[in-house]
């Protein structure tokens, strides 16, 4: 939410065009057979989240047309590649805050855009 506010923000001062994207992860969309949730339907759950995440994040913007884009993969490589084919000037966004084990684990999405992007990327940290 604060990397929205702030990337709307930024977009209105400078009479940017404005995307918001969400990538959905289809590595999340594993499914569980024992509770009879297959693939197919963990991916339709995956895809009405995200559409409803957009829809809330563009109901927050109060200026021009926005664009949604929703394209299925991994978040890493694709909203790099996402932003590229959209023509993206910056990329903005959040940090969910990881430090440590945790951020040594699991990744980070952000870090991987700001090392691999060719756009510049701004980072608005969770908190």
């Amino acid at each position: 939410m604060r990397a929205a506010k702030k990337g709307f923000e930024l977009a209105h001062q400078l009479h940017a065009q404005t995307a918001l994207l969400f990538v959905i992860d289809t590595s999340k969309a594993l499914g569980n057979i024992e509770a009879g949730l297959l693939p197919e339907t963990a991916l339709l759950v995956l895809k009405k989240e995200a559409q409803q995440t957009l829809d809330g994040l563009a109901a927050m913007y109060n200026g021009d047309a926005i664009i949604k884009l929703m394209p299925e993969g991994h978040p890493t490589k694709d909203i790099t590649k996402t932003a590229e084919t959209w023509g993206a000037d910056l990329i903005v966004m959040g940090t969910h805050g990881r430090t440590g084990l945790s951020h040594l684990l699991i990744g980070s999405v952000a870090t991987y855009v700001v090392r691999h992007s060719k756009i510049p990327v701004m980072i608005v940290p969770s908190k």
